[in-house]
């Protein structure tokens, strides 16, 4: 889970906190660049200061920028999910923007998803769905989404929280942390919600403006804890990566800054696997063949409605 505030955050401070991971994950603010100030944001996008700070606090906390007294806030993480595609030859380490945009250069755009949230993927379907409609890119004759997200009864070991921000951990007993930790998994679940609505609203929303005459999503819950994120174009290509469990603060809905274990989602490392048709049994060809077996046995056998 990269982050965000669930539903409780307020529109302001989603549309803000969401545009601004997409600035930062197409390199419109590449690495080692400063953000506009806080004055320009608010300006801008028609917020308060206080809620500037609180987006800014949130993408530090996900380890996008650094913020200093005095001198503002500059880009520190690396763009790995960046919309532009090196001019290089292709190499391990991958990234969703292009993968992303190589789907949406297709007659049939075909997707299937396992993930933690949505949020990632929903904030690069968001950027295609715009493409079609300025023209920039050819519109597809359909839309093929099947996505796998952890059901919501699961006790998931991450996020999970482990005293508020300065606190001693000896005044915090097992109720009060088990109090902290279903707010911390609520938040979570606000996340998903938030973000498989808006995901499935921007391609929906193409059909209904008569832009691609045909979409399908389909959203399904697993008993599973993703350890990982898994992105397939069936039979083309594939994107897999290990969730990392990092240490940071997490601000909550009722303003408590929360310790706790979380792992990085827009910005973990992803590895991208081609399928060779030429040669079945190469380690591309393998490991799509794999994990498209795979996701579709849960599909079938494990997945509910989400």
């Amino acid at each position: 889970m990269s982050s965000g505030r669930g539903e409780g955050g307020g529109r302001e401070y989603n549309t803000l906190l969401e545009e601004l991971r997409v600035r930062i994950a197409d390199g419109t603010y590449a690495v080692g660049q400063s953000l506009p100030t806080q004055r320009e944001f608010a300006e801008e996008f028609g917020v308060s200061r206080d809620t500037v700070q609180r987006v800014l606090r949130e993408l530090k906390g996900e380890g996008w920028i650094e913020s200093r007294q005095g001198s503002g806030s500059r880009v520190v993480k690396s763009p790995i999910h960046s919309g532009k595609v090196p001019q290089q030859a292709p190499r391990l380490r991958a990234a969703l923007g292009p993968f992303v945009t190589r789907a949406f250069t297709q007659p049939t755009v075909r997707l299937d998803v396992f993930t933690l949230t949505s949020e990632s993927l929903d904030a690069h379907v968001r950027l295609q769905a715009e493409r079609i409609r300025t023209g920039e890119i050819a519109t597809p004759d359909r839309i093929e989404l099947r996505m796998l997200l952890p059901s919501e009864s699961l006790q998931l070991p991450y996020p999970r929280a482990l005293k508020p921000v300065g606190e001693p951990e000896e005044a915090y007993g097992p109720e009060q942390l088990d109090r902290l930790q279903e707010q911390i998994q609520e938040r979570l679940r606000g996340i998903t919600r938030r973000h498989t609505t808006s995901l499935r609203a921007a391609l929906r929303n193409l059909k209904t403006e008569g832009l691609v005459p045909s979409v399908a999503v389909e959203v399904r819950s697993v008993p599973l804890v993703p350890a990982f994120k898994l992105y397939l174009r069936p039979g083309t290509e594939a994107l897999f990566g290990p969730y990392e469990v990092v240490e940071r603060s997490i601000l909550l809905d009722d303003q408590t800054e929360v310790d706790a274990l979380d792992v990085l989602g827009l910005g973990s490392t992803l590895i991208r696997h081609v399928n060779d048709e030429g040669d079945p049994n190469s380690t591309g060809s393998v490991f799509i063949e794999t994990m498209q077996a795979w996701f579709d046995a849960c599909w079938e056998h494990l997945a509910a409605t989400f």
